[in-house]
């Protein structure tokens, strides 16, 4: 009876039944949803597509994922590249391409209409060129298999889908950024449920910048890119988008087939995650609080346990802590991570929140965000509710 009214033996009883709870949903629910080197290829004529990237600054990788695209094994498709605003030589690179390669097409953005973030006006401009009956946007650092459009279209014309999306493989560099992957990985799975995307009575919802495929009718329905014109979580707005009228979707792993490098290095990625950490939330401050106490009382206290408790308290930790490194090592496969990565999950999670709270620091201080060169007000991106 006093073991159970010690306050730090409760909370860890909870906080075990809870972290079995999302283990065991993870480990079940990744199960579910299928790998895209499992879908045999599509043969013979097939819809056109229009691949549409856009990017801004990407010189060091835009030429060798421009040049995967370019190797699709479809005959019937263009390539749209918006490059948007660069200060650097994507432009010339892609120009170049372009001169080589007649189904690649490149458009200039030279200025950003009010209104509008960067990558959202860019994909929407791309869409106003695009001829196919599928779109496909995707990122300026993706490298593909040649096979990767028709696996995809086989499956989305078999399934009768209206919107795929497609999780690459993460490739990343330094102890941080992949000690973040590993977190990040498994907390983004575990609220987002990718599996329950295609599920038509579940609100879940899912989209992928490096790779979202809808019928070209479809978009036009839903208004293209302008409802989600500034969110800065464009991708998974988009998912929401869709299936919030009613339309079919689903997502796959990429594994071997895609390839993404997300952040070369630990100040990249602070940078780079600083425009939607606090959207993710709706710039809500209540739930920024409400995940960090989630989060360190299941994911950071039971590691700190181990070594500031004994007795029964410490044998339920030490249970909470097997649990999520486990669950953190079976998820990493799925983003193409390093497993042993798992032992490191609270440092990925500490990571985060420093980058969350960093974000929504900077974001109220500075009454919206900055990013690549201008100033989004925080009431014009509160008002983009989808």
């Amino acid at each position: 009876m006093e073991l159970l009214l010690n306050p730090l033996f409760a909370v860890a009883v909870a906080t075990l039944f809870l972290v079995l709870a999302v283990v065991v949903d993870l480990a079940l629910g990744n199960r579910k949803v299928r790998w895209l080197d499992t879908i045999v290829p599509a043969t013979g004529n097939l819809p056109k597509i229009s691949l549409i990237v856009a990017g801004r600054n990407e010189e060091r990788n835009v030429e060798k994922a421009m040049r995967s695209l370019l190797a699709q094994d479809v005959p019937n498709f263009e390539l749209i590249a918006v490059d948007d605003r660069s200060e650097d030589s994507t432009g010339a690179i892609l120009d170049r391409l372009a001169a080589q390669e007649p189904r690649l097409r490149v458009i200039h953005v030279r200025d950003l209409p009010q209104g509008w973030l960067g990558k959202c006006h860019a994909l929407q401009a791309g869409t106003e060129r695009a001829s196919g009956e599928w779109l496909i946007f995707a990122d300026a650092d993706i490298v593909m298999d040649g096979s990767v459009l028709r696996r995809a279209m086989a499956h989305a014309v078999e399934q009768k889908l209206d919107h795929l999306a497609v999780a690459p493989r993460i490739e990343m560099k330094g102890f941080l950024v992949n000690c973040f992957a590993s977190f990040f990985g498994m907390a983004f799975s575990s609220y987002f449920k990718p599996w329950k995307a295609r599920d038509p009575n579940s609100d879940k919802y899912m989209g992928i910048g490096a790779f979202n495929m809808v019928r070209a009718e479809v978009y036009r329905k839903i208004g293209g890119h302008r409802p989600i014109a500034m969110r800065p979580d464009d991708d998974m707005m988009f998912g929401k988008l869709v299936k919030k009228n009613g339309f079919r979707q689903e997502v796959l792993f990429g594994g071997r087939l895609m390839s993404v490098e997300w952040y070369s290095s630990f100040r990249g990625m602070v940078g780079g995650l600083m425009k939607n950490s606090f959207s993710g939330t709706d710039y809500r401050v209540s739930m920024v609080v409400f995940a960090t106490a989630v989060h360190l009382i299941c994911s950071a206290w039971p590691f700190a346990a181990l070594f500031l408790t004994t007795g029964a308290v410490w044998g339920m930790n030490l249970a909470i802590v097997l649990a999520l490194t486990a669950g953190s090592m079976d998820c990493a496969r799925y983003f193409g991570l390093k497993a042993w990565r798992g032992i490191f999950y609270p440092v990925g999670c500490l990571v985060f929140f420093y980058i969350v709270w960093r974000a929504t620091w900077i974001t109220l201080a500075h009454d919206g965000i900055d990013w690549r060169g201008t100033h989004y007000s925080l009431k014009e991106l509160k008002a983009n509710k989808v």
